[in-house]
């Protein structure tokens, strides 16, 4: 497998963005001429996916050969249920292969290639989104919206109390609040204990997308399913929706990012 046809790139990323466009390029002219310029994916270069096990893992082969991460090493992971699941992305490509349809794999490369050497960093990157979570900055009105964020965010702030012993400040707007010293530290054990590379790739993506490591995190302790924590992570999109109606293009972006979630609670479930 080569690199282009298993590259990390993020639904972030503006190529992927514009695979993704509605504009038809016919009818469009911008967009025309941004497709000119653009790399066309690969095509399927592989009749099966599948799974073979092996002395470092449970192997990723395609027509039974070993696949390969962008950084050149082999696709082995612990679980054979991840294998599985990503076996399946690349069972599902038809006749190209396109990276915003593989959320999972991409995370795997990027676990492979860049975590596992990089623990300490990405662990700290985690952790630093405590000290300005996404759950302590809450709005002052309307009502609805006060109302709203309560009841999404404060159970998780009484979860991280009782159960990591971190204690949070709240603050009303974007005024910056200091947390804790110790509730820091508390957070940065929690990440700290996620021993799997694979699973702290996970933890890291969700953190990134919401904001938020203390929703990661209650994703990875079982006490918010995905669904829920993206649910709270999307409180304000939410009620702005509600109040100004929703925009096509905002909504295109968060479908995708919602699948990159999904995807890294998804890992974090089978790997954690």
């Amino acid at each position: 497998m080569t690199d282009d046809t298993s590259r990390d790139d993020s639904p972030r990323d503006g190529t992927l963005r514009d695979w993704l466009g509605q504009p038809d390029p016919d009818v469009d002219p911008l967009r025309a001429a941004r497709q000119a310029g653009k790399p066309a994916l690969p095509k399927r270069f592989y009749a099966e996916a599948g799974v073979a096990a092996a002395e470092d893992g449970h192997r990723l082969v395609l027509d039974g050969r070993p696949a390969r991460t962008p950084g050149r090493r082999l696709i082995a992971v612990p679980q054979a249920a991840v294998a599985e699941a990503l076996a399946e992305e690349w069972g599902a490509q038809e006749t190209v292969i396109d990276p915003a349809r593989m959320p999972l794999t991409r995370l795997v490369n990027t676990a492979l290639d860049g975590v596992a050497e990089r623990r300490e960093a990405v662990a700290e990157d985690a952790a630093r989104y405590a000290g300005s979570d996404l759950l302590v900055y809450r709005a002052g009105d309307p009502a609805r919206l006060v109302a709203s964020q309560a009841a999404a965010w404060d159970p998780v702030l009484d979860w991280a109390r009782t159960d990591l012993g971190a204690r949070f400040m709240l603050s009303e707007g974007v005024m910056h609040v200091a947390q804790p010293e110790e509730s820091l530290r508390a957070v940065r054990q929690a990440v700290d204990a996620v021993g799997s590379p694979l699973a702290l790739a996970g933890l890291h993506v969700m953190t990134t997308l919401t904001g938020s490591v203390l929703l990661a995190l209650a994703v990875l302790r079982g006490r918010l399913t995905a669904e829920e924590a993206w649910a709270a992570a999307q409180v304000d999109e939410t009620f702005q929706a509600s109040v100004w109606g929703r925009d096509e293009e905002a909504e295109a972006r968060r479908a995708l990012r919602r699948e990159e979630f999904m995807a890294a609670a998804k890992l974090v479930a089978l790997t954690a």
